[in-house]
């Protein structure tokens, strides 16, 4: 692989990192949020959803892991 190449591929694993920072400041804004929700909310379906949204997040944040795994491998 030429140094071009190479240097695209350093691009592409800094634009995964970067996404994985946005995604671990919503992560926290939301937890944030579900932590300050009332008990009625917090413990219904509004709290299950959030709850829903921040696993999401977690496996979102896994697989840009694994996509930075494989490209450090190139």
């Amino acid at each position: 692989m030429n140094k071009v190449r190479r240097k695209r591929l350093q691009e592409a694993f800094d634009l995964v990192a970067k996404a994985q920072e946005i995604l671990a400041e919503v992560r926290e804004e939301e937890r944030e949020s579900l932590e300050n929700l009332p008990d009625n909310f917090r413990y219904g379906e509004r709290g299950e959803e959030m709850e829903a949204y921040i696993e999401m997040i977690d496996e979102a944040d896994g697989y840009l892991d694994d996509a930075k795994s494989v490209i450090e491998q190139i």
